[in-house]
């Protein structure tokens, strides 16, 4: 049972059909919220909404479906979540996935970029009307320790042709983390926070995708270090509503801890130049925050 009452409240958590996300979904609705669960597959997305709704006494599930790494379908199910609800006190954004192979989504996108960056924040806008009407209230972003190792530098057509999975997989979650610290500063005095959090070493199906290789080491070799869905998804539960951090915005935690992220992230520079170009590629440049 979770030590937290979130009754009333109304949570939305992308990639919450296993893993972390369905293990956040969970102790969520445990704690009294309603939990609107987005997955890609609608098979796997009913099952978790009787999974998490089987669960809990005082919570309920409700369902949406859609690939979050189509902009397309990012925005439909936006604008399906505004026409059922006036409100959301919290939005995570947890769904994530690395790919072993460089491919481009139809609206011309490196999928891993599209998946882990940029459905993020088209999600994140397209719902902050229903988050500021929430406020106060929360926007948590999953990231990832691999951002550490990320580059928002240009690309020649040689490390192009030499695509790392992992590599991509650092980049998009560095400019998830860095968005979110811009968007932070925007939503400054609003009632609504922005943080991001590293769960953990995990082992879910997060790099299934990788390779056969990638995949071994995952769910082999790293899985003595690895920690628990049900243990990786306290920082996201705790983000999502714990009084400690009401007020709290712009920063990274880990274990439920107020860490330091990458140096890179904090230069306010390039997190405004990173701003400017992610919304310019999802045709959000003249948004108003």
């Amino acid at each position: 049972m979770s030590d937290y009452d979130l009754t009333g409240k109304t949570v939305l958590v992308t990639g919450a059909t296993a893993g972390i996300g369905l293990a956040t979904a969970r102790a969520l609705a445990a704690s009294g919220a309603e939990v609107l669960i987005l997955g890609r597959d609608r098979g796997r997305t009913e099952a978790a909404v009787a999974d998490v709704s089987r669960g809990s006494v005082s919570g309920r599930a409700v369902g949406f479906v859609a690939d979050l790494t189509l902009m397309t379908a990012v925005r439909r199910v936006a604008e399906e979540v505004r026409s059922r609800y006036s409100r959301l006190d919290v939005l995570i954004n947890n769904a994530g996935g690395m790919f072993g192979e460089r491919l481009l989504t139809p609206d011309g996108f490196e999928r891993t970029w599209a998946l882990n960056h940029l459905s993020c924040l088209v999600l994140t806008l397209e719902l902050l009307p229903l988050l500021k009407a929430g406020a106060p209230s929360r926007i948590v972003n999953v990231a990832s320790m691999v951002h550490r190792s990320g580059s928002l530098a240009p690309k020649s057509h040689k490390q192009i042709q030499k695509f790392s999975g992992l590599g991509a997989y650092g980049q998009a979650k560095l400019a998830q983390i860095m968005c979110g610290y811009a968007l932070a500063r925007r939503l400054s005095g609003s009632g609504v926070t922005v943080n991001a959090l590293h769960p953990g070493v995990v082992a879910t199906g997060v790099g299934r995708e990788m390779g056969p290789a990638f995949d071994f080491m995952q769910r082999v070799l790293l899985r003595p270090f690895s920690t628990s869905p049900d243990k990786a998804a306290r920082t996201s539960l705790y983000l999502a509503a714990s009084p400690d951090v009401a007020g709290v915005t712009g920063a990274y935690f880990e274990k439920c801890k107020r860490r330091q992220s990458s140096s890179a992230s904090y230069d306010e520079s390039t997190q405004e130049r990173l701003w400017a170009t992610s919304l310019a590629q999802v045709g959000l440049a003249n948004i108003q925050i």
